[in-house]
């Protein structure tokens, strides 16, 4: 199982999209300017405040996962 999971996460990391990420407003008032470099550190910014709540619900249900692990295999016989 655990193979299995490892062999998926590094086909996610090998088959990785470029994602260009923002609201209407943003991209509406950063399409104006010559270089761009706005838009980029503005898309940037986006993507990093995304990750973050998936890093955390994973942490948590990886420690939720562990702790009823933990208790299924204390409560055999």
């Amino acid at each position: 199982m655990r193979i299995k999971v490892f062999y998926i996460l590094i086909l996610f990391l090998i088959f990785t999209t470029p994602v260009e990420a923002q609201c209407a407003m943003c991209r509406a008032v950063l399409e104006n300017e010559e270089g761009q470099e706005t838009a980029k550190g503005i898309n940037n910014g986006i993507v990093y405040l995304m990750v973050v709540p998936y890093i955390l619900i994973g942490v948590v249900g990886y420690f939720i996962y562990r702790n009823k692990r933990k208790l299924t295999t204390t409560k055999k016989p």
